[in-house]
């Protein structure tokens, strides 16, 4: 078998095809998937894999942007950031749709730049964006946040361990979002399964929208960051401390919305803004994390 799509092949891939294509099994494949290093969608509880971006990304060649990107910012949620761009004047269009998907929007082209926080074995995003074989991008640092669970007033003190969250009313965030990533591992970490969760209805797509929920009454319990914890006046339980990055095109770095932001970032009310929304550590903030071939 070539290692692209034929003419008889359809525009979307399953599971065993891709494994047949690229000779391992299955099981390697949904492996790939949930760490986001290969090109999915997930449709229904179903992996497909679009033929174009696996004959693209098995040739090291899956950033299909060949022209001029739009002045959108795509992937994770972050409030500092999402303050930043309106602060700044900067112009940019926002897409919050979490970090695997904005990663698959940045890799076909549709966005300048897009927000990460993927765990990993040994870090944060940077093998995940190895992986995908971009090119002309460059990985930035944005921030390190705290990260940890967001509890309702009258839970403060009573859920200190992930494992309290046991029976607890849990907010949920999207599959692909990197707080997803991280729910998976701390469950395996405490051994605990989907059926010691009790989650409420639908999934936040945001941190606010994680935070509102818990204010409002309509959950006990969120993984979020500090900085909506302290603006909601929520308890707030550390479990860790992740990396916020910024994947830009590096045509699209030197235009004027992407400047304009970054110009902001280096700026004292950024960093009194950061400083005062807590859980933030902006000091190596547009340091470059990593460069693509």
């Amino acid at each position: 078998m070539g290692s692209g799509p034929t003419d008889q092949q359809p525009a979307y891939l399953t599971t065993k095809e891709v494994a047949d294509l690229l000779r391992v099994k299955e099981r390697k494949v949904y492996d790939l998937a949930a760490a986001g290093e290969i090109p999915h969608r997930r449709i229904t509880g179903k992996l497909l894999f679009p033929a174009s971006e696996i004959t693209a990304w098995i040739e090291g060649n899956s950033d299909a942007a060949t022209g001029e990107r739009p002045a959108v910012l795509t992937g994770s949620h972050d409030p500092l950031l999402d303050w930043a761009i309106r602060e700044s004047g900067a112009g940019l269009a926002t897409l919050w749709n979490g970090s695997i998907d904005g990663l698959n929007v940045y890799a076909e082209g549709r966005a300048a730049l897009t927000g990460l926080h993927l765990p990993e074995e040994d870090g944060w995003n940077l093998r995940t964006v190895a992986s995908r074989a971009l090119r002309d991008c460059v990985l930035i640092g944005w921030s390190k946040r705290a990260r940890g669970l967001i509890v309702a007033p009258e839970l403060d003190g009573k859920i200190s361990t992930f494992a309290d969250t046991s029976g607890r009313r849990l907010v949920r965030r999207q599959p692909g979002a990197g707080a997803a990533a991280l729910l998976d591992r701390l469950m395996t970490d405490a051994g605990m399964t989907e059926a010691d969760l009790a989650p409420v209805a639908g999934f936040a797509r945001t941190e606010t929208e994680a935070a509102a929920a818990i204010s409002a009454g309509d959950a006990d319990a969120a993984l979020g960051i500090e900085a909506m914890a302290q603006q909601f006046h929520l308890g707030f339980v550390h479990l860790c401390e992740e990396r916020f990055d910024l994947l830009i095109d590096r045509r699209s770095y030197f235009t004027e919305p992407v400047q304009q932001l970054l110009s902001f970032s280096r700026s004292k009310a950024f960093h009194d803004k950061a400083a005062a929304m807590g859980g933030y550590d902006v000091e190596d903030c547009g340091a470059v994390r990593w460069l693509s071939p």
